[in-house]
């Protein structure tokens, strides 16, 4: 009989890091998988799904102008537990921090449902930061049947939070699957960039640098243009007002700055190709940057990846003015501080992280449960 999995994706980011689970899992013959969307994110969602041909099972369709992380949460809650209802799932899986990630745990735990948890094991150590995604992530961490670590500093963290080490698998970060799979079809840049310009790609969306912070960093951004035209920035502004109203308020107007809506997927792989070195609070391009080969520089003080951090191809430089033009006026300027940080270095996976994972699965659910099945009573 086969196994029913609910593979649950909210947000962009889950569908590019879950893309390549599901795919794998949907070519196994045991496996029912079932995708169901919470559409946290409606439109940014919708692109990665459609560019790796995924189609919902089920669409909660839960996003709402402005609501709390109180009302998503109630609400994802109670959908979710029609759905597990009706359902029944033999297991089902999520991917990083988000409060759908968060919901997902928990509505398995209350139905004794197993819950794989992708790219477990990301800690700063403070609950605060970045918010609510650490808090997301370790209570999940507390809930999980499977924890898929993308590392071995993963690892470690769960084990100084005694979590049963049978339980834990250094997977590889599903993330450079993805990456991998997209980056060797061909993409256009979305704008006409100047061959003769180097252009620095930028992304700024987290929720603690909403007000003072987001204002430096935008500060910061026309500073660099300023001084130097010679180079081109592209800034994809995320959708939230806290985020769209300020970059256009401070940044339009600048000939050699170009703010646009957010990238499909493709045409965003293709940027960062194309991007001499990026400035970012993302935590993906945090990982996918260095498999490309480009330098990041990283709008905040802490994060959950130090791997690349300690390799020196990710920099943390927070959201001080001064700090932000500095860093990135010493990529523009020193050939040597560049070549330093441009070495093409991967310490997230190998682009076989979601086999990993299907094995992992497959042996549980296959494997064991055939063993059983021979075994003198």
């Amino acid at each position: 009989m086969k196994k029913k999995i609910i593979c649950v994706v909210g947000t962009r980011p889950e569908a590019i890091k879950m893309a390549p689970v599901i795919l794998a899992l949907q070519a196994e013959q045991w496996a029912d998988v079932k995708v169901l969307a919470t559409a946290q994110h409606r439109g940014m969602l919708d692109q990665v799904l459609d560019h790796f041909k995924i189609v919902p099972d089920i669409d909660l369709n839960i996003m709402r102008p402005n609501q709390s992380l109180t009302e998503l949460t109630a609400r994802l809650l109670v959908e979710l537990n029609e759905v597990f209802l009706a359902e029944k799932p033999a297991a089902v899986l999520a991917q990083g921090d988000t409060t759908t990630v968060l919901a997902v745990a928990l509505a398995c735990f209350y139905h004794n449902v197993p819950f794989g948890h992708v790219e477990a094991g990301l800690r700063t150590g403070d609950l605060r930061s970045p918010f609510p995604e650490e808090g997301n992530r370790v209570i999940a961490g507390r809930l999980a049947k499977w924890h898929f670590a993308p590392t071995e500093s993963s690892r470690r963290n769960l084990a100084n939070e005694r979590i049963t080490s049978s339980d834990v698998y250094v997977t590889g970060n599903t993330v450079i699957d993805a990456l991998l799979m997209t980056a060797s079809q061909a993409s256009d840049l979305p704008i006409a960039a100047d061959v003769g310009k180097r252009m620095i790609l930028v992304t700024s969306h987290r929720r603690e640098n909403f007000g003072a912070p987001f204002n430096s960093i935008c500060r910061a951004l026309r500073t660099v243009a300023e001084r130097n035209p010679d180079v081109l920035i592209l800034y994809p502004v995320h959708p939230n007002p806290n985020v769209r109203n300020v970059a256009h308020d401070m940044l339009s107007g600048l000939s050699n700055v170009t703010l646009c809506e957010p990238l499909d997927y493709a045409p965003f792989i293709a940027s960062m190709k194309r991007a001499h070195f990026i400035i970012s609070d993302s935590g993906g391009v945090q990982e996918e940057a260095p498999a490309l080969g480009k330098p990041v520089l990283v709008l905040r003080e802490e994060t959950e990846r130090p791997e690349a951090v300690e390799q020196g191809v990710v920099r943390l430089i927070g959201t001080d003015y001064e700090a932000i033009v500095s860093a990135a006026q010493e990529l523009l300027d020193d050939p040597a501080a560049y070549a330093r940080m441009a070495k093409g270095v991967s310490p997230y996976g190998d682009g076989q992280s979601s086999a990993r994972i299907t094995q992992i699965l497959r042996e549980h659910f296959v494997t064991a449960e055939s063993s059983a099945e021979v075994m003198p009573a």
